[in-house]
């Protein structure tokens, strides 16, 4: 350990409580868990840290430059189980926080499109590789066949457990089967990924429903234990005057119905309540049902809506029109049916507590708008009432319930999120299942280390503009409703789209016991990323804290990179007299753990 903080990568030595774990003999690798390391990653690569799957995003891009779809593949499918799926239809917190995105860095890297790039570029001869675990004797019952229940049996199976997954409706899949529409989500591509789950030995028992086919505690007699992922079932209801009318139709209950083949009759003047990816997926749903006239209205404005562009954007394409600053007071009827709508204006007022801005009524402003139907999507909220009125005390950071052998995941225990986040809850659940059948942690979390020339990215590919998805024209889309209305990237597009990840998970360090304090590292680089530091002090949890700076030379101790702001071009390694700057790969990655 040097001085305030400041260390050489040939001085590590990597603890893990009981463990050591020091270089490797190939490649020069080392595993760490040394606080500075996993503390360096979250924060010099933002992109994976905001993954609630803690996704190698770095990583699987670097493989589509390289062409190597297959293996961007398998890291994505490490992570996230359904990287096809989640191409699609991914929240994509990674891409709000890339640091691409950051002033005067440009827009994001398309992070998800990528995703979705290696998906549909890999060989159709590909082989998905898993390191089984030999099989324990122990039964795991899994409720609910959504992203979470998926997870969570992958990774039980994984480890050696045999998962038994039960499913209340006819297919599989949750809301990923009833609650996204096939134009943005393709059933081929859905089910290919299940399968890719269920080939594990998973069995899958679909159309029994907990509380009329059976019981929690009957689950519980029968197997060693019990994984509720039932996700949030119950629709969010409006509460106002009329919402009992013919022609009210709830966000999920709406979308389950065209899921299901059937199809609405919602008139040709729609009008959809609410914010969020379902709000949106109604009113594109109503449109390819022939509504020429559709409506999205939200309670504050649209950049509080919690879509991305790439929804917003699609939605105007297709004439969707939405209407800020609105909330619905009362639904019109005549002879029971909707006739139409009224609102009342709002208006933002701060508080200082999140959300920080509310939605306030404003008193006399009441209008009425004609319409044919209304689909309030509101969200949903967790159904408890059918599984056990003893189902409670939740520890989250085991999953585990206050009943024995006992666990809930993803949306039941959340509340209504996302994808991505249910996906990562239902792995995480997995290993908290996993120690409490065999009394042992198998997996751990720690930084992968392994030295690497300098990034052979160009500075010219920071000017790359970020590549819009590809979709079809609005005849088709409407020629058949569930036509994808995204194509994917190309192959060049792909790998266009690639150049331009900053390849965070790079980290260069300038050795202080070699470096001449020149400064020709400063003087080339095109950000303020290479600092003259007196002191790094460390956080309480031993990652490093800010950098303490100096101008004055006589309190100067080092020359650092600050890897939060190097956009990894490669400059100040080759202007270094002193060849004292190195690369290495930093991934957080899951090792096993010997019994």
């Amino acid at each position: 350990m040097k001085k305030n903080g400041l260390y050489s990568k040939e001085e590590k030595i990597f603890q893990d409580e009981s463990k050591l774990y020091s270089a490797h003999l190939v490649k020069q690798i080392a595993y760490s868990t040394d606080p500075r390391d996993l503390g360096q990653v979250a924060k010099s690569v933002p992109c994976q840290d905001a993954c609630p799957a803690k996704t190698n995003i770095p990583g699987y891009i670097r493989c589509i430059n390289e062409k190597r779809y297959g293996r961007a593949y398998e890291l994505n499918r490490g992570a996230n189980i359904l990287p096809g799926v989640l191409g699609r239809i991914c929240s994509r917190p990674c891409e709000s926080a890339c640091r691409h995105g950051e002033p005067d860095n440009g827009a994001s890297v398309g992070i998800c499109h990528l995703k979705r790039a290696c998906a549909d570029l890999k060989s159709p001869m590909h082989r998905i590789i898993e390191g089984l675990y030999s099989p324990t004797g122990k039964t795991v019952a899994v409720v609910g066949s959504g992203p979470a229940g998926l997870a969570a049996a992958h990774d039980l199976a994984i480890l050696g457990h045999k998962a038994v997954i039960f499913e209340t409706m006819e297919k599989p899949g949750g809301m990923l089967m009833y609650g996204i529409p096939e134009f943005r989500l393709p059933r081929d591509l859905l089910m290919l990924e299940i399968n890719n789950v269920l080939r594990l030995g998973v069995d899958l028992k679909t159309s029994l429903t907990i509380g009329r086919d059976f019981s929690l505690e009957s689950l519980r007699q029968e197997y060693d234990a019990v994984v509720v992922a039932t996700g949030c079932m119950k629709p969010r209801r409006l509460g106002v005057e009329g919402e009992n009318l013919k022609n009210v139709f709830h966000g999920l209950d709406f979308m389950k119905e065209i899921n299901a083949g059937q199809t609405p009759r919602v008139g040709k003047r729609v009008v959809v309540i609410g914010a969020g990816f379902t709000a949106v997926d109604c009113a594109r749903s109503a449109v390819r049902l022939g509504a020429s006239d559709v409506k999205i209205n939200i309670r504050k404005t649209i950049e509080y809506m919690r879509i991305d562009e790439t929804e917003k954007r699609e939605a105007l394409v297709e004439g969707i029109v939405t209407h800020t600053l609105v909330q619905p007071s009362r639904i019109l009827g005549e002879e029971g049916k909707v006739s139409g709508i009224e609102f009342v204006r709002t208006r933002l007022e701060s508080i200082d507590k999140p959300p920080f801005r509310i939605a306030v009524p404003i008193k006399g402003s009441e209008f009425t708008i004609p319409c044919d139907s209304v689909i309030a999507a509101l969200g949903q909220t967790p159904d408890v009432a059918d599984l056990s009125p003893d189902l409670s005390g939740m520890d989250k950071e085991r999953y585990s319930t206050d009943l024995e052998g006992v666990f809930a995941t993803g949306d039941f225990v959340t509340g209504a999120s996302d994808v991505i986040s249910a996906i990562a809850g239902g792995r995480q659940c997995a290993h908290g299942v996993d120690e409490y059948l065999t009394g042992l942690s198998r997996k751990k979390k720690v930084v992968r280390l392994e030295s690497h020339a300098s990034t052979d990215r160009l500075r010219s590919y920071d000017f790359i503009k970020k590549l819009e998805m590809n979709t079809i024209d609005m005849e088709p889309r409407l020629e058949v409703a569930t036509n994808e209305v995204e194509t994917g990237y190309t192959q060049d597009q792909a790998h266009e789209e690639s150049k331009r990840c900053y390849l965070c998970n790079l980290k260069y360090e300038i050795d202080p016991l070699r470096c001449i304090y020149c400064s020709a590292c400063i003087d080339v680089a095109p950000k303020d990323c290479i600092k003259l530091v007196e002191t790094i002090p460390l956080n309480e949890d031993g990652s490093y804290g800010e950098y303490q700076e100096s101008s004055q030379w006589d309190r100067v101790v080092s020359i650092t990179i600050d890897n939060h702001a190097c956009i990894r071009c490669g400059q100040c390694y080759a202007a270094c007299p002193m060849d004292c700057i190195s690369v290495t790969k930093t991934e957080m990655v899951e090792i096993d753990l010997d019994e």
